[in-house]
């Protein structure tokens, strides 16, 4: 009979203890991904700029010497991130490929222009740097004129601005919500040995050795439960750089680090501060009020 009663009390608090890790791993998870989210949203609002071109339109009369000296000039830019040197046969060619037509065969000439798209750093992608770029080559006595979609540059920057002040605003939300989650779990696993811990304190043990077993095993909880997680984050993080590999998400290896330890500590952190305090609680109540 006691043998009985003792499994059924080892596969209960088998479950406490598996619930109470998958509670933790889920939500250092999630946190985590979020973190990951904090960490590049300019280095995925800086990709999405650096798509946009600057089209540099020559005039037939251009020389191939200042046509050369404009490309060279333009590569060695400090807002330049790549250029490519566009001819008139090129782009009739890809014109007509995308109509379905030769449509120089019906003008009888080639009306293109030679071009050079400019993609600029994303650090140069504002209304103001693009328009001032944009006038200096249009002083060229070579260049035809230069276009660029201002509104679409426009548009990018406020709406940067608007997802990385919301994404702030979420990861704070989302980090007490994680607080309160991990709390709750420990707090009810806690909840369930209120008699136990009574009962020691009323045979005089100190409050300091009632607390440290309960702490250290929630803490051993987190630790494996952040150790869950960071697995999670690791295969998420390997999925989404072979899926994305443009926006080199695990390129810079110390950030990742400093989130990765970060996750780890929290995981540690909340339990421990989260088990000193239920047991605090309980340890202050009157026994008739362990009842309610």
């Amino acid at each position: 009979m006691s043998t009985s009663f003792e499994k059924y009390q080892k596969r209960r608090l088998v479950s406490s203890y598996f619930s109470v890790v998958i509670s933790i791993a889920l939500v250092l998870f999630l946190l985590g991904m979020l973190g990951l989210l904090v960490l590049n949203t300019k280095k995925v609002a800086d990709h999405f700029k650096e798509q946009i071109a600057l089209t540099v339109y020559l005039k037939d009369t251009a020389k191939e010497v200042e046509i050369e000296q404009l490309k060279k000039s333009l590569a060695m830019a400090d807002y330049t991130k790549s250029t490519t040197y566009v001819s008139k046969e090129e782009a009739a060619e890809a014109h007509s490929k995308e109509i379905g037509e030769d449509f120089m065969e019906f003008l009888g000439y080639n009306p293109l222009q030679n071009s050079i798209d400019v993609y600029m750093n994303a650090d140069f992608v504002s209304g103001e740097q693009v328009d001032a770029i944009a006038a200096e080559l249009t002083s060229k006595n070579f260049v035809d004129e230069v276009i660029y979609d201002k509104p679409l540059i426009a548009l990018l920057n406020e709406n940067v601005k608007k997802i990385s002040f919301w994404v702030l605003i979420a990861s704070g939300v989302f980090t007490f919500i994680a607080v309160l989650l991990i709390n709750s779990s420990i707090r009810l696993s806690v909840y369930s040995k209120r008699f136990i811990i009574k009962t020691m304190q009323m045979v005089g043990a100190t409050k300091g050795f009632i607390r440290r077993p309960f702490i250290w095993q929630s803490v051993k909880l987190g630790m494996i439960g952040a150790i869950i997680a960071l697995i999670g984050m690791a295969g998420a993080l390997y999925y989404l750089n072979n899926s994305f590999p443009q926006l080199s998400l695990a390129s810079d290896v110390k950030i990742l680090a400093v989130l990765f330890i970060g996750v780890f500590i929290m995981g540690i952190l909340i339990t421990w501060l989260s088990t000193f305090f239920a047991t605090s609680r309980f340890l202050n109540l009157k026994t008739d009020e362990l009842y309610y």
